[in-house]
């Protein structure tokens, strides 16, 4: 059986993966016959003599074309996007990208004139050209598309993923890709509205020489980004410690907000200092595609384990709260503190330079009514007094776990998780500013309801996650999102400014030397 491809006749793939007597023979028969035999035109072509020889690993954009990799992408959501952006910009010549079939022709109109990109009909045609090939979709349908594309994937090629949980990608690829192809896996761990500039970008060599991982950080070079090499296993532990328990809070916030019907920062609440964070990175995150979140909750089993614990942890500490517990939960929490942060009083005296350097530097991207200029420190203090409930459990949970954020903070923090361990230990590390909290969570009532409407969000979003069902997460994720729409253009622009401000200040302050 043999298809006919632009480039002349070829096997049916299913031969490759065919068992008993003929398997050797038919193995180098396939060999050869999937190599191109022809050259026809730039998007749908085989190979030239000089590049059927392996890529060199030193390769670069500046290089002639017949010596650059060809670079395939499959899957144009906002990852694929500024993953084909950036790779032109730094001057690639051969990118080819595909989504789906249905989308061909404004993914054509989208991209015409760009320098260096070629617009497929499919991941097939995509597969048989490129040398190096990142599957940019879903965690969820991540089984469905390799087994369809995976089969027709370049003799020799290394093949990549982008998905947030790599255990269903790893077992697609295994299952369905060729032995003779190579397997570099990635993951940039910031979305696709963030700066690649110094965030971490993980690479995995699963199944691959260490020629073919030289030239996979070649090719991302032009990110900027900060390489971290990792295994599947590892890489999935990481990202369920740096980035579920985070979702799930801010996901709970916007559920309890959504619940109450209100928008706080609105009216007095929840404006300047660590309550900006609160409010602009829940925006971001609704604001954001449901799956970037549904994948890497459900489908990783130690982010539900993690997200199970925020919710006891949420729950246990606000029953503390309504029983005016003062010596349990104070007990609790600065167990807590000695657990995540260690011995040190205060953040001045801890050898790391704290990553919120200054509430004065939030204020500028509050969205909440506030005074022209920077907040005063009489006009915080006169805000109604927060239990922060929600760092007070995540904490909680750190230590229940056994987590040790900081060390995932150094090897693979998103934004998102760097704002949040910073916040929590602005918080924790000040014994002044935990004991107010404390005392808020015991005797002040302002924050209460907003209290109960958090504790039934992350139970809820603890109970939809262990169903392990997508539709049921989309349902709830979009419920939430609709009622904050409105408020979503100001908030990316807002949260993006934040982030960069914040990561700007922790580069500063690293730079200086210690005293």
């Amino acid at each position: 059986m043999c298809m006919e491809y632009p480039y002349g006749p070829v096997f049916s793939t299913a031969l490759r993966h065919d068992t008993g007597a003929f398997r050797a023979d038919i193995a180098v028969v396939a060999t050869v016959l999937l190599r191109p035999t022809s050259l026809t035109a730039p998007h749908t072509t085989g190979l030239s003599k000089s590049e059927m020889a392996m890529i060199r690993p030193d390769v670069t954009p500046d290089s002639p074309v017949d010596e650059q990799p060809a670079i395939g992408l499959i899957g144009m959501g906002a990852m694929g996007n500024m993953y084909a952006r950036y790779l032109s910009m730094a001057g690639w010549k051969k990118i080819y990208i595909c989504d789906l079939p249905s989308k061909f022709e404004s993914l054509k109109t989208k991209y015409e004139g760009i320098a260096g990109i070629h617009v497929l009909k499919d991941g097939h045609l995509v597969s048989r050209v490129s040398d190096w090939i990142m599957y940019s979709v879903e965690a969820e349908y991540i089984d469905r598309v390799v087994a369809q594309y995976g089969p027709s994937t370049k003799v020799g090629a290394i093949v990549a993923g982008q998905t947030s949980v790599k255990a269903p990608e790893r077992a697609a690829f295994e299952k369905y890709l060729p032995e003779d192809v190579e397997i570099v896996s990635c993951h940039s761990l910031h979305g696709p509205t963030v700066s690649p500039v110094g965030q971490p970008l993980v690479l995995i060599q699963h199944r691959a020489k260490d020629a073919s991982l030289r030239l996979v950080e070649k090719i991302l070079r032009s990110f900027g980004s900060r390489y971290v090499y990792l295994s599947y296993e590892d890489h999935d532990i990481v990202t369920a410690n740096t980035q579920a328990v985070t979702h799930a809070a801010f996901l709970s916030m916007g559920t309890a907000w959504h619940s109450s019907l209100s928008y706080p920062w609105e009216h007095g609440l929840y404006v300047g200092g660590i309550e900006t964070v609160k409010v602009n990175i829940m925006l971001r995150i609704y604001s954001n595609k449901w799956h970037v979140y549904a994948g890497l909750a459900i489908l990783n089993p130690s982010a539900r384990v993690q997200i199970d614990q925020f919710a006891r942890s949420t729950t246990e500490i606000f029953k503390l709260m309504l029983a005016s517990d003062a010596a349990g939960l104070r007990a609790r929490i600065y167990d807590a503190r000695q657990i995540v942060f260690g011995d040190a009083p205060d953040a001045d005296t801890h050898a790391r330079a704290p990553i919120l350097l200054s509430e004065d530097v939030l204020d500028r991207f509050s969205l909440g009514k506030k005074p022209s200029g920077a907040i005063s420190p009489v006009a915080r203090q006169s805000a109604p007094p927060n239990s922060h409930l929600s760092l007070l459990a995540m904490v909680d949970c750190w230590a229940r776990l056994g987590i040790k954020p900081f060390e995932h903070l150094d090897l693979a923090a998103t934004p998102i998780f760097r704002l949040w361990i910073g916040v929590a230990e602005y918080l924790f590390r000040s014994e002044a500013r935990l004991d107010a909290a404390i005392h808020a969570a015991l005797y002040e009532t302002t924050h209460r309801s907003d209290d109960l409407e958090f504790v039934v969000g992350a139970r809820g979003w603890s109970q939809c996650i262990s169903f392990g069902n997508f539709e049921l997460y989309k349902e709830r994720f979009m419920h939430t999102s609709a009622f904050f729409e409105s408020r979503f253009e100001e908030a990316t622009k807002v949260g993006s400014a934040m982030i960069q401000a914040l990561m700007d200040s922790s580069t500063d302050a690293e730079k200086k030397p210690p005293p």
